[in-house]
């Protein structure tokens, strides 16, 4: 009889092991997974943290986002969660793949969500002709003046950002300013702060808009913004 409790408890864990929901979590541009950090997520999900590489030469966002489909095991249920310029490559694997939510977090669905400013970047194609070198400094220093509640989290967004290639910079940077992309996925979820200076609100379209919420708040707010996306996953 014990024999046979056991091995019933042993099936039902294996069970849930094998029900788990995988999120795996995009940072944006200038952040890695310390960009999550404040957030919480049940156990009932496994967590698995994605890495930004260094775009190719020339290189798109659609591309670029095709790179991370070996990444994501789709044979066992998935949520995607971006930041920045990690929600874009999400919104761009969800026409791809098959996720249950797509959360984005002070992001853009779609080209017509970015700044219009990056219309006549496109033009001029200035950022092409400023060397790598200077991205990094120039982010260090435009950083707390364009976002100044990064302040809050001075030393970690110091640290992330520091840690970036400068080419990786001006290659992600450049794929920003030239997404194309039209339409976007019904099955978005989008949480958005009014105060974003990055991405202005005005030009987005947004489930959730979190007041005076700047583009760093996934890190300065994140405990409060954890509880938004638990919401939204168990809906």
């Amino acid at each position: 009889m014990f024999r046979y409790f056991i091995l019933t408890i042993l099936t039902l864990w294996c069970l849930n092991l094998k029900a788990k929901h995988t999120l795996y979590l995009f940072p944006g541009q200038g952040s890695d997974s310390a960009i999550f950090s404040k957030m919480v997520f049940p156990d009932s999900f496994n967590v698995k943290h994605i890495e930004l590489p260094t775009p190719k030469e020339g290189e798109m966002l659609p591309e670029y986002s095709r790179r991370f489909i070996s990444q994501i095991n789709t044979s066992e249920q998935f949520s995607l969660i971006g930041i920045s310029l990690g929600g874009m490559v999400c919104s761009e694997l969800a026409d791809i793949l098959n996720p249950e939510k797509v959360i984005l977090i002070s992001s853009a669905k779609c080209a017509a969500e970015l700044p219009k400013r990056y219309l006549f970047q496109q033009k001029v194609r200035l950022n092409r002709r400023i060397p790598a070198r200077w991205y990094r400094s120039g982010a260090m220093f435009l950083q707390p003046i364009v976002e100044p509640d990064r302040n809050n989290e001075k030393e970690t967004f110091k640290m992330m950002l520091g840690s970036k290639e400068p080419v990786y910079l001006k290659r992600t940077a450049d794929m920003i300013i030239n997404w194309q992309k039209e339409k976007y996925n019904s099955n978005i979820y989008h949480i958005h702060g009014d105060n974003d200076h990055t991405i202005p609100i005005r030009n987005v379209v947004a489930d959730i808009v979190l007041p005076n919420g700047s583009h760093m708040m996934a890190l300065t707010r994140g405990e409060e913004i954890g509880g938004m996306i638990n919401q939204i996953l168990f809906e």
